[in-house]
C-alpha cells in the first residue's frame, strides 16, 4: 500500500512501503487513505490547504476552498499520480496516438507538407520538453526550505561538519543521517561524507 508523508513545508512524497516512509526525516504527518488525509486536514488552517494544492504540478492556483472536505478531496485525487510509476509514459502514448491519427488524416488528403509539418512541430516541441525538465531540476530546492539551508552548508569549500549541521537546523544525529541518506538523494544531490584525521565527521556536495 502506498504511502505518502508530508513535512513542514508542505512537500508530499509517496512511498512504496509504510516501513519506507516512517525512514523520511522527521518532522512530517503521514497518511495511507482518502480518510486518514481528511482527517489531517481537519486540524489544518485554509491557508495551508490552498497552498498545498498550489505547490502541486499542473494545478490552477486558488486563494481558497468552499471547506475542508473539499480540500482533502481534490488534494487527495491529484496526489495519486504520485505512486504510480507508469504515470510518466501516458503523455507519450497520448502523443504517439494523436501523431498516428494526423499520419493517417495527413496520407488521405494529400499534402506531403503536412507530414513535414506535423513532424517539424513535434521535433520543436521535444527541445522545449527537455528545456522545461533541465530548468526545473535547475531550480533545486525551495529557498529557505530545511533542504535549501542544509544544501548552502555543504556546498562550502570545506562542506559542514555533523556538529555544524545539527546546531544550524536544531536536529539531534541520527535526523541529520538520515536526511542526508533521504531527502538530499531525493534531491538529486551527491552528498560525500568523511572524516579527516583528528577531526569532526564532515558532509560535503560533489560538484
Amino acid at each position: 500500500m502506498t504511502t505518502f508523508t508530508i513535512d513542514t513545508e508542505n512537500n508530499i512524497t509517496a512511498h512504496a512501503t509504510p516501513e519506507e516512509a516512517a525512514a523520511t526525516p522527521p518532522p512530517f504527518d503521514s497518511f495511507s487513505s482518502q480518510q486518514e488525509f481528511a482527517e489531517l486536514a481537519k486540524s489544518w488552517p485554509a491557508e495551508r490547504l490552498a497552498a498545498i494544492w498550489n505547490s502541486l504540478p499542473g494545478v490552477q492556483p486558488i486563494k481558497k476552498f468552499k471547506n475542508h472536505n473539499a480540500a482533502a478531496t481534490r488534494i487527495w485525487e491529484r496526489i495519486q499520480g504520485l505512486g504510480a510509476p507508469e504515470q510518466p509514459e501516458q503523455p507519450e502514448r497520448r502523443k504517439a496516438e494523436r501523431k498516428a491519427k494526423a499520419g493517417a488524416q495527413a496520407a488521405k488528403g494529400a499534402p506531403a507538407k503536412a507530414k513535414t509539418t506535423k513532424k517539424a512541430t513535434a521535433a520543436k516541441n521535444a527541445p522545449k520538453a527537455k528545456k522545461a525538465a533541465k530548468a526545473q531540476e535547475a531550480a533545486g530546492p525551495r529557498e529557505g526550505s530545511k533542504t535549501a539551508q542544509v544544501v548552502a552548508m555543504l556546498q562550502r569549500k570545506n562542506g559542514a561538519t555533523l556538529a555544524e549541521i545539527m546546531d544550524k537546523m536544531a536536529w539531534q544525529k541520527h535526523t541529520v543521517r538520515g536526511f542526508m541518506a533521504g531527502a538530499m538523494k531525493k534531491a538529486g544531490f551527491t552528498v560525500e561524507s568523511f572524516k579527516p584525521e583528528g577531526g569532526e565527521r564532515t558532509y560535503r556536495i560533489n560538484q
